[in-house]
């Protein structure tokens, strides 16, 4: 997992589609369902961390911008 493209796929694979239009809510949102899918130990620690990492990275980017 290299982009936040896979982070959406990998939420896709569990029928998970987010889309708000709103980027910066999007992004908590897919925190929000990733802190999910974690807690109910359906994807691994690794998987959860990488992910969560781009989101984060996400996030700071749409700060540094705005």
């Amino acid at each position: 997992m290299r982009t936040l493209y896979d982070v959406q796929q990998l939420l896709k694979t569990f029928g998970i589609i987010v889309y708000i239009g709103d980027r910066t809510a999007d992004l908590e949102l897919m925190e929000l369902e990733l802190r999910e899918l974690y807690t109910a130990q359906l994807i691994e620690i690794k998987t959860y961390q990488t992910a969560l990492l781009l989101i984060r990275q996400a996030k700071q980017s749409i700060k540094d911008k705005g």
